[in-house]
């Protein structure tokens, strides 16, 4: 092991180097074979990405081979641009370069960023700003997030007004024509982590189907959007995850028919300060964590991008006033309530789609688990 002009040991000699793609590429087509010798006609692609996990599952009977290695191929390309753009734990990302724009000025953005900006924006406007991407440092001095304070340390009153002075999404503005987004107080900052995982969804969707793939279902970090058939037929069933904090499983099992589904639940990042739960979800008209019976929001919409954003607004806004304007803006959404003794129920609006079953035990509409 030689050492560099940095110090650091190369680990790889030259020829290595040029061979290892070859190797990666060798790996993944193995890799793609047995999977394909395991399950005839279904086939699931998986890796990390955006600081989570991402599977595709294709109807890949009577596809070649080379055919699953080109669409892993720009699974992760579109996966790597949505990173790369819309990131606040990569430094180098659009949106951490913009955070770090302390100025007025307009800040050339792409149009990927402009486009999930405006439909952060879009649902703002419609919830009063119960969603508003501007809650980053707020999200930060909870706990939360990039460059976030350690928990248990929140915010003081004196900090929580200050900190409030800098959030609000009607102080960005944003010039899809000029490709530019201007802060209006300097100091403003973006979190799109509640809507850039749906936006990623939508990517891969885009980039398999301009491969001529006709029936998958996407899933990056929870959220999903399946498109035509699953190989053995009929439409895809996904499940929705139990609000259990120590297991995974799922609650329902929704068949799902050419549409996106998202869900915000707040059992997943939390901590407790003062005996009071704090979770994650941050209300940027309060400043302060959202604490309502919601244990989590689904919703499904066409566009994964939209759906995550609903689902998170919802689940600020609260059983009453998320399920009211939920159903005048004709949105499928489930609401899964939790009691004070720890059980839970499940209140969905007409636009949900009608087939869902509970798993083990789960509750139904309005109906307790039986025990």
């Amino acid at each position: 092991m030689t050492s560099g002009a940095s110090g650091r040991p190369e680990i790889l000699t030259r020829r290595g180097r040029l061979l290892l793609p070859v190797f990666l590429l060798v790996l993944i087509v193995l890799a793609v074979r047995q999977l394909w010798c395991l399950a005839p006609g279904r086939v699931v692609l998986s890796g990390p990405s955006m600081g989570t996990t991402w599977s595709v599952t294709l109807a890949a009977r009577g596809r070649a081979r080379g055919e699953l290695v080109e669409a892993r191929a720009a699974i992760e390309e579109r996966l790597g641009r949505v990173n790369g753009l819309m990131s606040t734990w990569d430094p180098d990302s659009e949106l951490s370069r913009f955070n770090r724009h302390a100025s007025s000025e307009p800040f050339p953005i792409s149009a990927e960023t402009l486009e999930v900006l405006g439909v952060a924006r879009e649902v703002s406007e419609k919830t009063g700003g119960a969603f508003d991407v501007t809650v980053r440092p707020l999200v930060a001095a909870w706990g939360f997030g990039a460059g976030a304070r350690a928990p248990g340390q929140g915010p003081d009153a004196s900090e929580l007004e200050r900190l409030r002075q800098r959030v609000g999404f009607r102080r960005l503005e944003l010039d899809p024509v000029a490709g530019t987004a201007r802060k209006l107080h300097a100091d403003l900052e973006c979190d799109l982590s509640a809507i850039a995982k749906g936006y990623a969804v939508d990517a891969v969707a885009r980039a398999l189907e301009e491969l001529g793939w006709a029936d998958f279902l996407v899933e990056v970090g929870g959220e999903l959007r399946a498109r035509g058939r699953r190989p053995e037929g009929g439409a895809w069933r996904v499940g929705i995850e139990r609000p259990a904090e120590d297991r995974r499983g799922a609650q329902l099992v929704v068949t799902l028919a050419d549409l996106s589904m998202a869900t915000s639940g707040d059992y997943r990042s939390e901590y407790e300060e003062g005996g009071e739960r704090v979770t994650h979800l941050i209300d940027a008209r309060s400043g302060r964590p959202v604490a309502n019976r919601l244990a989590s929001v689904t919703v499904v919409h066409r566009q994964a991008v939209v759906a995550d954003a609903w689902a998170t607004a919802l689940s600020v806004l609260g059983p009453e006033a998320g399920f009211a304007r939920a159903e005048a803006e004709g949105l499928g959404a489930l609401f899964l309530l939790r009691d004070a003794a720890g059980s839970f129920s499940v209140r969905s609006t007409p636009a949900f789609p009608p087939f869902y079953e509970p798993v083990a035990g789960a509750p139904r509409d309005g109906v307790p688990p039986e025990p």
